[in-house]
């Protein structure tokens, strides 16, 4: 019925002593919700909440807890830890599992299964839902898939005034009922030592709601807790794992809060509980809330600390000026003291509008609902709205941001860092900086070719509050050439052509690509004609330089995508030399012309007169070509035989050397 390994376990850490042997019938109960069986150990005690509305589900305490309530759930307003039981209720929604909580969907009973947890024995919560079984089906209603939430409220926006937190979100009629003394309300909306998890008022539309009715939120995370401490879970000694342990609870609070529909520019706040303060341990915890400032920030949130006044923040306080941490946003000190607003940190720290001050607990009722709850002044500003429209144009080497400022906004400057790459800076003191300023438009200039670009900018507002940073990227592209020929002759034809593609692989088809060309000693490129790239991204031409010409492909950029240029490719062009040889056959003691053409002329330079020698080239003689290229050498052996002669004409600036046919004269 069980698979007992793994339920001793569970039944060891809820007794507190380690068991020699499986569970026995005596160490365990069958509890039966809806036709739905399930083994749990005897020593849970089951709550119906159908019975007891009012009854609070804590994730801290050992129990099963049948049914579910829409009473406000008596619960005391600080709970923190989590202990191993089960929640059984009806399914309506689909909800998936979290860190601490094991959801399973007993569809033929119309059950949702929760079992929750300490952190690290999701194994015992395996082995309690593995013996559950349906003895009677039930017609269960559709089941709802979550509805997709477009976060939009942000929490906290700019408030200075009372609020409170209490474990379980209240309903809506208690929200209503103590509106008109609070206006603010802490909600624990993750972490896996929430002790209040199974909220089932803490809605997308619980939240839309009262952010309609004028509530400000103060969004809670209870995850790891100081390593001197004796939590179920504790965050590492070493700071620079305790620093990664606070990024990694930072995003999955980003998640969490998105879920409710809470946006970026809202602030979260990390729950460090109170611990004896040690060296090692304020090390810790810096750097954890270091590392959870940094990834709420990277995401566009602002990072909190809830923390006691004699451990927590009098640890942020002796760093707060460390350049080696990320300092939270904002900070949340529990310092009783029942006087609103005073809290034992200098004033000058965190005193842009960043404090959130719990001065007591007390139990309280309003409009005729009484709660027990943690008291709290708030004095809070959001940071601004970030740009919308960021759009970069590539072109050659440069590429033009532009952007559109917030309204409304008391703007201090626009801040943009760019990263070599795909990803964009994940916060203002990283990357390269490239512009600060008010302007809409900003021009970036020495790009390298073919290389892809990053760009986040950010808005900073005038009190110096730095909103959500908004991302463009900018992809590079890459041109190749080839050439048909790497020389060729005066008047031929070369093929030049091009691939262009985006280096993320994406071929450039249908763009506009300029072939550029330069003389071989010249120092400028000029534009031979733009092409259009087919259906691969290839272009291309045929050309009849004159001279010896270096060619060069470019594509200029779009929107999004960074201009190239290819390597330069030179075609040398060889002069056509003509040579005749009248006679090619004397007798001794006559002569013979050799004569030809040079084209193009080059009138004035020099041809040069050769004849073979073995394996080797002898000069015999020059002469000056004439205005239309022609040069003629009277040849007058001194004894008989076979000769070779050519003849040779030297590269210059703009060609390539040339040199004749070889002619054979005979002499008799």
């Amino acid at each position: 019925m069980f698979r007992s390994g793994g339920l001793a376990l569970a039944l060891g850490l809820v007794a507190g002593v380690a068991l020699s042997g499986p569970a026995t019938a005596e160490d365990t109960k069958t509890v039966s919700y809806r036709g739905y069986q399930v083994t749990v150990p005897a020593s849970w005690p089951v709550v119906d909440l159908a019975a007891n509305p009012t009854a609070c589900v804590r994730l801290d305490q050992p129990a099963v807890y049948l049914g579910r309530s829409t009473a406000q759930a008596n619960c005391p307003a600080h709970l923190v830890g989590r202990s191993s039981g089960l929640v059984l209720e009806p399914l309506t929604t689909a909800q998936p599992s979290t860190d601490g909580l094991l959801r399973r969907a007993i569809a033929d009973a119309g059950v949702l299964a929760t079992a929750y947890y300490p952190p690290g024995d999701e194994s015992a919560a395996k082995d309690v839902l593995a013996t559950g079984r349906v003895v009677a089906k039930t017609s269960s209603a559709q089941v709802a898939q979550p509805a997709a939430v477009t976060p939009s409220v942000v929490a906290t926006g700019n408030f200075a005034g009372n609020g409170f937190d209490a474990c379980d979100a209240p309903t809506q009629a208690t929200m209503d009922a103590w509106r008109p003394k609070y206006q603010g309300i802490g909600i624990y909306i993750s972490g896996g030592l929430r002790a209040c998890a199974t909220q089932p008022n803490l809605t997308p539309n619980w939240v839309s709601t009262n952010a309609a009715k004028g509530w400000q939120f103060l969004l809670i995370d209870v995850g790891y807790q100081a390593p001197c401490t004796k939590y179920t879970s504790v965050m590492s000694s070493r700071p620079a794992t305790s620093f990664i342990q606070g990024k990694n609870a930072a995003a999955n609070a980003v998640a969490a809060a998105q879920a409710l529909g809470f946006a970026q520019r809202s602030a979260i706040y990390s729950d460090i509980e109170a611990y004896t303060p040690t060296a090692a341990c304020d090390a810790a915890v810096v750097s954890y809330l270091s590392g959870w400032t940094q990834e709420l920030n990277s995401r566009g949130y602002v990072g909190g600390a809830y923390v006691g006044a004699n451990s927590g923040a009098k640890a942020l306080v002796g760093s707060y000026a460390n350049t080696a941490y990320t300092r939270p946003d904002n900070i949340w000190v529990a310092q009783w003291n029942r006087t609103p607003g005073t809290m034992s940190i200098p004033a000058t720290y965190w005193s842009n509008h960043q404090r959130v001050h719990q001065y007591d607990n007390v139990t309280e009722t309003n409009g005729g609902v009484t709660l027990n709850i943690d008291k709290d002044y708030l004095n809070l500003t959001a940071p601004p709205p970030p740009v919308t429209s960021f759009t970069v144009s590539g072109g050659v080497a440069a590429a033009t941001l532009r952007w559109t400022k917030p309204a409304n906004t008391t703007l201090g400057q626009i801040m943009v860092r760019a990263a070599s790459g795909s990803t964009p800076p994940p916060l203002p003191t990283s990357g390269t900086p490239i512009y600060n300023g008010t302007a809409s438009l900003f021009t970036h200039t020495g790009l390298a070719n073919s290389a892809s670009y990053a760009y986040r900018v950010w808005v900073k507002d005038s009190k110096g509050k730095i909103g959500p940073g908004v991302d463009v990227r900018l992809v590079g592209s890459k041109a190749t050439i080839g050439a048909s020929a790497a020389s060729i002759m005066y008047t031929g034809a070369v093929t030049l052509s091009t691939a262009v593609t985006r280096l993320d692989g994406a071929k450039l088809a249908g763009v506009p690509v300029v072939l550029y060309s330069k003389a071989k000693n010249a120092s400028k490129w000029s534009t031979v004609g733009t092409f259009t790239s087919d259906a691969n991204g290839v272009a291309t031409t045929s050309q009849k330089p004159a001279v010896s010409t270096y060619y060069m492909w470019g594509y200029n950029g779009t929107t999004g995508v960074l201009g190239t240029r290819s390597a330069a490719a030179l075609v040398q062009v060889h002069p056509a030399m003509s040579a005749y040889l009248t006679p090619a056959a004397i007798t001794l003691g006559g002569s013979t012309l050799l004569y030809g053409y040079l084209n193009p002329p080059h009138a004035g330079t020099t041809a040069y007169l050769q004849r073979r020698s073995g394996t080797s080239w002898v000069a015999v003689t020059t002469g000056k070509l004439t205005t239309n290229g022609k040069y003629a050498f009277s040849i007058k052996p001194t004894a008989r035989g076979t000769y070779t002669y050519r003849v040779v004409w030297l590269a210059d600036a703009d060609h390539q050397g040339t040199q004749t046919a070889s002619k054979v004269l005979t002499v008799s």
